[in-house]
Order: C-alpha cells, then sequence, then structure tokens
C-alpha cells in the first residue's frame, strides 16, 4: 500500500490541517495518511483526525523507542554535538523528536511519500511512486547546492568518504522524500554506528540532527536515489521552497514560470508565526493566501479576516546561525 507520511505534533496543529487538506484536495480521502508523533503533545490532533478516516497517528511504541535510541546513540558518537547545544542552552539533545520520521520504515506503507507539516501539496504524486519502481530513495528539492546545512564541509573525512560529484548530487533535503518499508534494518544501523563511532560522526551537521543523519544513512550505504532536480529538463523544473518569490497561483495552486509545483515548502517560518496569523494577527507572510486557503479548506466561514494593514515579520535566526554567531563566524 501507498500513503503519504508527516512528523508533527500540536505546536504545528494549523499547519497540519493545511497540509492534510492540500491532500485531500488532490486525492480525496483515498490517500492514506501517516502522523508520526514528535512528542506525546497530540491531543488537538487526535480529536481532529476522528473526522478523518484516511488519516492515523502512528503508535507503535517498540518502533518509536528503536528510532528514539538509534538517534542518542548516533549522536553519542559526535565529538562536539552535546557542547554545542549546552551553549545554545540544549540541556539533552537538540530537537530531539524530528528523527521519528525515520519510523515511517517500520510502517503501514509499504511506498511512502514523507513531507514535513510546513509543506502542502501542489500535484499528484505519481511521479515520485513512479520512481520507485527503479530507486529506493526519491527527492525533488536543491538542497545539494548548500552542502553546508547536511555535512560539515570542513570535515577531513568528508571528501574520504564521499567523491566531490556524490557531495555535488546526491544532497537532499529531509522535508520531502519518497522511499520505502524496511530500509534500514537492524544489522545496516548497527555497522553505521560502528562507522560513525571509529570518527565518521565529525561529518555530521548537528544543527540540522535529522537532516544530516538521514543524508547519511542514505550516502552510506549507497542506496540508489534519484532527484528530479537533477533530471528533468531546466524548462520543466520547478522551485519548491517558500522563499522563492515568483511563483504564480491559480485556483490556489502555484506555478514556476508556467509549470505546476509538486509542493510548497514554508522551509524557514515559525509555527508561532501561522498561529498567530489563524489566530487573527496580519503578518504578511510568503504565500498566506494559498496557506490561509488550505488551513481553511472546510471551514471558511472561520478564515481569520483582515482590515489593517499586514505586518512585516522578523525570524528569529536558526540554531545553527546562532551558533556560528557565538563562533565570530
Amino acid at each position: 500500500m501507498d500513503g503519504i507520511c508527516t512528523l508533527a505534533n500540536d505546536r504545528v496543529y494549523d499547519q497540519l490541517i493545511a497540509l492534510l487538506n492540500s491532500i485531500e484536495a488532490i486525492y480525496g480521502q483515498e490517500m492514506p495518511v501517516c502522523i508520526y508523533p514528535y512528542d506525546d503533545n497530540t491531543t488537538a490532533i487526535a480529536g481532529e483526525i476522528t473526522r478523518r478516516p484516511n488519516v492515523q497517528i502512528y503508535d507503535n511504541r517498540h518502533s518509536i523507542q528503536q528510532w528514539d535510541n538509534f538517534a542518542r546513540r548516533v549522536w553519542d558518537t559526535h565529538p562536539t554535538a552535546k557542547k554545542n547545544w549546552r551553549e545554545l542552552g540544549c540541556d539533552t539533545y537538540l530537537r530531539f523528536g524530528t528523527h521519528r520520521r525515520y519510523c515511517a520504515f517500520d510502517g503501514p506503507f509499504e511506498r511512502f511519500v514523507y513531507m514535513d507539516a510546513d509543506t502542502l501539496l501542489m500535484s499528484p504524486l505519481e511521479q515520485i511512486f513512479a520512481q520507485l519502481n527503479q530507486h529506493d530513495w526519491v527527492v525533488y528539492d536543491f538542497q545539494y547546492t548548500d552542502l553546508s546545512h547536511v555535512y560539515h564541509t570542513d570535515a577531513v573525512k568528508l571528501k574520504e568518504l564521499f567523491t566531490s560529484e556524490r557531495l555535488e548530487t546526491e544532497i537532499f533535503c529531509s522535508g520531502f522524500y519518497g522511499s520505502k518499508k524496511d530500509l534500514f534494518n537492524r544489522q545496516q544501523r548497527e555497522w553505521l554506528l560502528d562507522k560513525l563511532q571509529q570518527g565518521e560522526a565529525e561529518i555530521l551537521y548537528e544543527m540540522a540532527p535529522d537532516q544530516t543523519i538521514l543524508n547519511y544513512m542514505v550516502m552510506r550505504l549507497g542506496i540508489p536515489s534519484y532527484n528530479f532536480a537533477n533530471h528533468l529538463p531546466a524548462n520543466e523544473r520547478t522551485g519548491c521552497c517558500v522563499t522563492s518569490p515568483h511563483f504564480e497561483a491559480r485556483n490556489n495552486i502555484l506555478y514556476d514560470r508556467g509549470n505546476r509545483l509538486t509542493y510548497i515548502h514554508y522551509i524557514g517560518l515559525s509555527s508561532q508565526l501561522f498561529s498567530r496569523v489563524c489566530a487573527g494577527e496580519n503578518f504578511d507572510l510568503p504565500y498566506r493566501e494559498i496557506f490561509l486557503h488550505y488551513r481553511y479548506l472546510h471551514q471558511p466561514e472561520r478564515r481569520p479576516k483582515f482590515t489593517d494593514q499586514p505586518k512585516k515579520y522578523h525570524t528569529t535566526p536558526n540554531l545553527g546561525t546562532r551558533f556560528f554567531r557565538k563562533l565570530g563566524l
């Protein structure tokens, strides 16, 4: 069975509802969706999905605990992660829970597309699932242009492990990907942990914990991957990030120079901003009308009505930026 997965808790409630509604707008309630819990704060989500028979919250505690343990063991091998996190005021592991998206490798779907809660689906996913017939890993993004948010680029072992060609083409964003159940078995995970313990952990970028681990797992195991951004003709490729200002909206779907987006990722915007907009604060977010359309797809009467001038939002520097500022870099 094919399905769509995401990761959420009640803090991203408004964004999750928008995502679920965008999926429903394209597939109706025929597409199964599995929500992996970031933590135990899921009371509002659980109430919402009682009205959505195709949506479930993953509750396999054994699977969740296994991946929790794996993530802890990964970061326990890292030479500087915990020290750097403490300097930023994090007492334990940074953003612990983001890795729970990995539970999809144990989950209910034989093949799945994972989407972050701060994304919206803009197109059917047939092309993603079709590529999964030939590849175990399918992505559509341009993260490969920025290696620094995946690995420590100055780590000595990085170029020893991966060729420049691989680093320039195989890097991906962990916010959207297609894959398969049982891709990472226990033996493979133990092998990876052993390699990390031997010193390879120095390449992991601790300010993007789930993204760096996932890239390492896929690349170190040599899993065949496919990135539409590297294969589609230039005149057919589309962007996916809210940071691109040129997308055009038609009938609540975004287009990039005439080509329909597969998804839009509101990357870098705090979940609090979306909550405040839904509460009636007039922040001028990029592609705000698209978000509000899907958030209130089934409750148009509750959609906030703004009468004052929109306010500019100010993003808080992410932890990686704050860390490098502390170092004076």
